[in-house]
């Protein structure tokens, strides 16, 4: 006769959980979902500032320490392992000093950890070994300058900067300038950029590692977790061929901050 227990088998353990923070018109919650393996659950929340048309006043708003202080309680009841803050440009618009005041408030808000994407893409670089990058971004040149500004603070060069209409000539089948030579990778820049599907014939195309902010975000996110990312976070360094088996982006670092 079967047992009481075996009729009512014990709860199977709840999944790691991510706090993921984006701006009020962030749409590429299952492109987030795509670079997590299947057994880690996202809890996502959105600040009130939209970001489509972005300047350094709008960066700021979603800054907003208040804000953000009150998203990240919002996403405590799942009890995430970490919070992640999914927004390029208001993570990098007052440079390293502001990124890691975003962090701390994050962290001092309850959540366990924290990571910012702009953060998470520094920490990404420096496991791939890369100090010279090329940058696409759909930001006006205040906004990268500040970009620039934020790279060089953690000893990145950036070589060149164009916006997306070079994904769009790629997308043709046309091979852009992209700004010159010397960079050892491209970082292809904002959260709300659906890149997940063109990262293999990006790659291809230009012959060197293409990264992009949902991938470099969720990576550090699941660092925190001591989980490997799925997919594209299979790089060595810099120097791989951009099919090379992964680690280094998936190695087992501290949580940013």
């Amino acid at each position: 006769m079967a047992t009481l227990d075996a009729l009512h088998p014990a709860e199977p353990a709840p999944p790691q959980g991510i706090g993921v923070i984006a701006p009020a018109d962030f749409t590429l919650d299952r492109e987030l979902w795509r670079w997590v393996p299947a057994d880690v659950a996202l809890h996502v929340t959105r600040l009130p500032t939209c970001a489509s048309r972005m300047t350094v006043q709008v960066a700021e708003l979603l800054h907003d320490l208040a804000a953000v202080r009150q998203a990240t309680q919002d996403l405590l009841t799942p009890e995430p392992a970490v919070v992640a803050y999914a927004c390029a440009a208001g993570s990098f618009v007052d440079g390293a000093a502001g990124d890691r005041v975003l962090s701390r408030t994050i962290r001092d808000a309850g959540a366990p950890a924290a990571c910012t994407m702009s953060r998470a893409l520094v920490d990404g670089l420096r496991l791939l070994g890369v100090t010279r990058l090329g940058v696409v971004t759909p930001y006006p040149r205040a906004m990268n300058r500040r970009l620039v500004g934020y790279l060089a603070e953690h000893g990145v060069q950036t070589v060149w900067v164009d916006g997306v209409e070079v994904l769009e000539q790629i997308g043709r089948g046309d091979t852009p300038r992209m700004g010159g030579d010397g960079a050892q990778a491209l970082f292809i820049g904002c959260t709300n950029i659906p890149t997940y599907d063109v990262l293999a014939s990006l790659e291809e195309l230009v012959g060197k590692p293409v990264l992009t902010a949902n991938e470099m975000l969720m990576c550090a996110a699941l660092r925190a977790l001591d989980r490997p990312a799925v997919a594209w976070c299979s790089r060595e360094s810099a120097s791989d061929a951009p099919a090379a088996s992964l680690t280094a982006l998936g190695a087992t670092t501290s949580p940013s901050g």
